[in-house]
């Protein structure tokens, strides 16, 4: 009890809770992005409970990892390394070599379900009609209860492992993890609704949702193969696509008030001749 009433009193373990918080709450912008989009393709009185299991897995399973650090920091220790005989030293030995651990992996697996998942349904919403001589559309994207809470439970072990050692890289005080960990959970709770729902009523914000799947499977690809995209960049990019596409949305709506009701009936064309 010391300890913590320690720790509650030193303005330094604030202000490390207060950032990890923030830090959480964009890494889990992907979570929520990926439990939106699969969770819609489901009846309506069954989305709500799939993003709440979907999320309370992903509270489950961060509160399991925290609670086995040691095991989680030795993910990032190499399992075994590829020599890259592309490049040379002065003695004919390889100059540099791929390593692996099992977090580079877990982040080149979930990468790859990633960017299947998202040009799946890309090509869905461009062709809805199936074609069995080209690809059986249906059988791809047709999705019941257990099998959307099987594909959240994949996601949320990729993106729980990369939460967890963001955390550990942040501060070294359990208490101030498990915290974070809570409360970033408790928000993606509340805005998982609201999110999924403006997602489902904006077929154009749809599109770009998957399309910030598909670059977040690149670069989950890319961070297991070790070239490290700075996620500033990325969030950044998420963040300037979202405002065009508001401004997109903001200009249709005053286009539509801007049309007299009495010829939005579909006699426009009556009335020109």
């Amino acid at each position: 009890m010391e300890s913590l009433m320690t720790l509650v009193a030193d303005p330094t373990v604030w202000a490390a809770l207060i950032t990890l918080i923030v830090m959480e709450v964009v890494l889990g912008i992907d979570n929520l992005v990926f439990i939106s989009i699969l969770s819609n393709k489901l009846p309506a009185e069954q989305r709500t409970r799939a993003r709440r299991i979907g999320i309370g897995l992903a509270l489950v399973m961060r509160l399991v990892l925290l609670s086995t650090l040691a095991f989680i920091v030795g993910l990032t220790a190499p399992v075994f390394e590829l020599p890259w005989q592309g490049a040379l030293d002065g003695h004919g030995e390889p100059a540099w070599e791929l390593s692996f651990s099992w977090r580079d992996l877990i982040l080149i697996g979930g990468g790859l379900f990633l960017v299947w998942k998202a040009t799946t349904e890309i090509h869905h919403t461009m062709d809805p009609t199936p074609n069995d001589d080209v690809f059986d559309t249906k059988a791809a994207v047709g999705l019941n209860f257990g099998a959307a809470i099987f594909q959240i439970i994949l996601l949320d072990i990729v993106f729980s492992i990369d939460s967890i050692l963001t955390a550990v890289g942040m501060t070294d005080h359990l208490a101030v993890m498990i915290v974070a960990v809570v409360i970033t959970v408790g928000i993606m709770l509340v805005a998982a609704d609201p999110l999924a729902n403006f997602i489902n009523n904006n077929p154009t914000v749809v599109m770009l949702a998957l399309g910030f799947l598909l670059m977040i499977g690149a670069v989950l690809i890319a961070d297991g193969f070790g070239v490290h995209v700075p996620k500033g960049y990325i969030y950044a990019a998420m963040a300037f696509s979202g405002l065009v596409e508001g401004l997109n949305m903001a200009s249709r709506t005053a286009s539509r008030k801007r049309i007299p009701p009495e010829t939005q009936g579909g006699d426009t064309a009556d009335r020109l001749h």
